[in-house]
C-alpha cells in the first residue's frame, strides 16, 4: 500500500475517533497500531518509540511546574495575589476584569499550565464578577483568554515540550516569550477597558495599601523570580528550577502564609501526579505517532509543499505554518500537535534559515490561540464549564478578544529583533550566538 494512503487512513482513524469521544492519546494509538499493520514496522518499535517520547530529562520539569501551582492554589496562597492585582487596577474601568486579566499575569509565572489558570481564576473571580453583573459569557471569555498567557511566559510548559522535542533552548523561549505574553495581557486589558463592561469601579488603592498588598504578596511573588533567574544565571536547568520552586514553596510560602496546609501537602502531590499523567500519555502516543509519520516521509512532503507554496521565503513560511496550526490546534491539544508536526518545523526551519527559539515562539502564540478557538478550545470548555456558560455564548463573546491574538503573531512574525531582544540581551546563547574571539562580546547569526 502506498505510503500516502496509509497516512491517510492513519489520520482519518485519528480524527474520526476523536470526534466519537475517544481520548487524544488513545485515538493517536489507534492510528499507529493500524498504520503499523501495513508496514513492515513491529509493535515492539513502535512500544520504544512511545518510551523514548518521554524518556526526556526537559520534561520532568512539567510536573514540578505543576505542584507548584498546585501547592500554591490550594494552600490559598493565590488569594494574596489577587489582592494585589486589586490594588493596582481595581480602580480602572472594568474594575474585576481589568484584576482578573493582572492577576492571569501573576500566576502564569507561577504555574506554566493554562488549565490551572483557568481553574484558579474560575474559583477566584467568577463568583465577584457575576455579583457585579458582568455576564458569564464575558466572564468565562476573558478567564479563557488570560488563561493563555501562562503558555507564553516562564514557565510555560508548552515551551517545555517544544524544547525538549524540537532541541531548542528552554531557556530562549522563556525569554523570548515574555513580550508576547505581555502584549496579549495589555490587549486584554485595553479591550476590557474601551469594550468591555464598565463594571464597579472602586477608588484607587492609597500608597499604604498598595505597599501592604505587596508585601503580603511578596513571598509568592518570588517564585517568578527564583523560577526565571536561576536558570538565566545557570544555577539550575528548568527541572532543578521546578524542584526549587517546590522546595521554596514548602519550606517558606506555606509555613509563613498557612502553616495549617502542611498537613495536607500530600494531597497536593497526589494532584500533580495525577495531572501530569494526562499529557504524559499523550507525550508517549504523539511520540509514536509522529514517528511513524516519519518513517512514511510524511514531514518531508507537507515541508516541500508549503516551501513551494511560500517560495522559500521565511515569513511566508511562518504564516503558512500559523494556518496549519491554527487549524490543528481546533482538533488537538497543543502537546501532541508540537511532537506530531516537530520534524516539519525543524525541516523548515532549517530551509528557510530560521531562528528556532523565533519560530518556536510564534507557533506556541500559535497553539494558545487555539485554545479559545471552536471546536475543541479546551481552556474555553473549561472556563465555560466552571462558570455555567454554553460554550456556544462564551464562543461569542471571545470573538472580538481573537484581533489582539493576531495582532500578537503578526507582530512576532515581522518583529523577530523585538521578540528575541530578551534572550539575545540576558542569555545570547539560547538564540545560537558564539563568544568572538576577543571574548568580549558575541557573534549572532
Amino acid at each position: 500500500m502506498p505510503n500516502s494512503a496509509i497516512l491517510l487512513i492513519m489520520t482519518l482513524l485519528f480524527l474520526a475517533l476523536g470526534y466519537l469521544g475517544v481520548p487524544v492519546a488513545f485515538s493517536l494509538m489507534a492510528g499507529v497500531i493500524v498504520g503499523t499493520m501495513l508496514t513492515p514496522i513491529s509493535l515492539q518499535s513502535i512500544v520504544g518509540q512511545a518510551f523514548n517520547g518521554v524518556d526526556s530529562e526537559a520534561l520532568m520539569a512539567i510536573p514540578f511546574f505543576l505542584l507548584v501551582g498546585e501547592l500554591m492554589t490550594s494552600a490559598n496562597v493565590v488569594i494574596r495575589i489577587a489582592e494585589l492585582s486589586q490594588a493596582l487596577v481595581g480602580h480602572m474601568r472594568g474594575g474585576l476584569a481589568q484584576v482578573t486579566t493582572v492577576f492571569s499575569m501573576f500566576f502564569s509565572g507561577m504555574s506554566g499550565s493554562s488549565s490551572a489558570d483557568v481553574a484558579v481564576l474560575s474559583r477566584t473571580m467568577a463568583r465577584p464578577m457575576a455579583k457585579e453583573g458582568y455576564s458569564p459569557a464575558f466572564v468565562a471569555a476573558l478567564i479563557a483568554a488570560a488563561s493563555t498567557i501562562a503558555n507564553l511566559v516562564p514557565p510555560s510548559i508548552m515551551a517545555v515540550v517544544y524544547g525538549a522535542v524540537g532541541n531548542v533552548s528552554i531557556a530562549g523561549l522563556f525569554l523570548a516569550g515574555i513580550l508576547p505574553g505581555a502584549m496579549v495581557g495589555v490587549g486584554l486589558m485595553l479591550f476590557c477597558y474601551f469594550f468591555g463592561p464598565a463594571g464597579f469601579r472602586r477608588p484607587r488603592s492609597s500608597f499604604r495599601n498598595l505597599v501592604g498588598a505587596a508585601r503580603a504578596a511578596a513571598l509568592p511573588a518570588l517564585i517568578p523570580v527564583i523560577l526565571l533567574g536561576g536558570i538565566m544565571t545557570g544555577w539550575f536547568t528548568p527541572t532543578e528550577a521546578g524542584v526549587v520552586a517546590v522546595a521554596y514553596i514548602l519550606i517558606v510560602v506555606i509555613p509563613a502564609l498557612n502553616a495549617r496546609h502542611l498537613s495536607l501537602v500530600w494531597r497536593d502531590f497526589v494532584q500533580a501526579g495525577l495531572i501530569y499523567s494526562l499529557p504524559l500519555i499523550t507525550i508517549a502516543a504523539a511520540s509514536a505517532f509522529g514517528w511513524l509519520l516519519a518513517y512514511l516521509r510524511g514531514p518531508i512532503v507537507v515541508s516541500a509543499w508549503i516551501g513551494d507554496v511560500s517560495g522559500g521565503d521565511p515569513r511566508a513560511i511562518m504564516f503558512l505554518l500559523v494556518a496549519v496550526f491554527t487549524i490543528v490546534g481546533d482538533f488537538i491539544e497543543p502537546i501532541p500537535a508540537i511532537i506530531i508536526f516537530m520534524p516539519v518545523v525543524n525541516q523548515l526551519t532549517d530551509q528557510a534559515s530560521i531562528n528556532g527559539v523565533h519560530m518556536g515562539i510564534v507557533l506556541i502564540i500559535t497553539l494558545a490561540f487555539g485554545l479559545i478557538t471552536p471546536p475543541y478550545g479546551l481552556s474555553l470548555l473549561m472556563a465555560s464549564k466552571f462558570v455555567g456558560v454554553r460554550f456556544s455564548a462564551a464562543l461569542r463573546a471571545s470573538l472580538p478578544i481573537y484581533v489582539i491574538f493576531f495582532v500578537t503573531i503578526a507582530f512576532a512574525i515581522f518583529f523577530p529583533n523585538a521578540v528575541l531582544w530578551l534572550p539575545k540581551t540576558l542569555f545570547p546563547e539560547s538564540i545560537g550566538c558564539f563568544k568572538a574571539p576577543d571574548g568580549a562580546s558575541y557573534i549572532c547569526p
